[in-house]
C-alpha cells in the first residue's frame, strides 16, 4: 500500500467471514483460551489473543499448501 492509503482488514471474500469465525472458535478452543462471549476482547490477555492469531495463520498457510500441492499433481 502506498503511503496515507487507508488500509483495512476488509475480506476479500465477504463469505469467508463466518469460516473464519469459525476457525478463531476451533483453536482456542484446542489451545484452552475462553474467548467472550460478549465479544469484548479487552479484558484477554494480548498473550492469548496473539496465540489464537498465530494458529490461524499457520493452520490457514497449510491449507493453502494442501490445495497447491494438490493442482501440482
Amino acid at each position: 500500500m502506498g503511503t496515507g492509503s487507508n488500509s483495512t482488514n476488509d475480506l476479500v471474500v465477504p463469505q469467508a467471514s463466518q469460516a473464519l469465525e469459525q476457525l478463531k472458535f476451533e483453536v482456542a478452543q484446542e489451545l484452552g483460551i475462553q474467548i467472550p462471549q460478549d465479544g469484548y476482547y479487552g479484558h484477554m490477555a494480548t498473550r492469548d489473543t496473539g496465540a489464537i492469531g498465530g494458529h490461524i495463520t499457520r493452520r490457514l498457510v497449510q491449507i493453502a499448501e494442501q490445495q497447491l500441492a494438490g493442482r501440482m499433481k
